[in-house]
């Protein structure tokens, strides 16, 4: 059964620049080459919520486990707190509806 992988976070003040061109160039493909499948990314304007939602499908809870135990993760990982704070991650059973988190 698929599951959905949630990461949220905060943009480190003054590494907005930074953190999108990281996103686009080695975050997203290398999530990617892991397994994961992006299927959303929501920036929060305002509010007391993380700044950075992001979403992608794995194949099977198995796979995501596997996709934060590998260690090409961790490498992406740690160029990943360079730029953002508050980092969190959830694995979700697929539903129909957007997992409220």
């Amino acid at each position: 059964m698929q599951v959905r992988v949630i990461l949220t976070y905060d943009i480190l003040p003054g590494r907005d620049q930074e953190y999108f061109e990281f996103l686009i160039r080695e975050l997203t493909p290398g999530l990617s080459k892991l397994g994961l499948e992006p299927i959303e990314s929501w920036y929060t304007v305002y509010g007391k919520h993380p700044t950075i939602l992001l979403g992608g499908i794995a194949e099977d809870y198995r796979t995501a486990r596997a996709i934060f135990e590998h260690p090409e993760w961790k490498v992406l990982r740690e160029r990943l707190d360079k730029y953002v704070t508050n980092f969190q991650s959830k694995i979700l059973r697929m539903t129909p509806y957007f997992p409220l988190v």
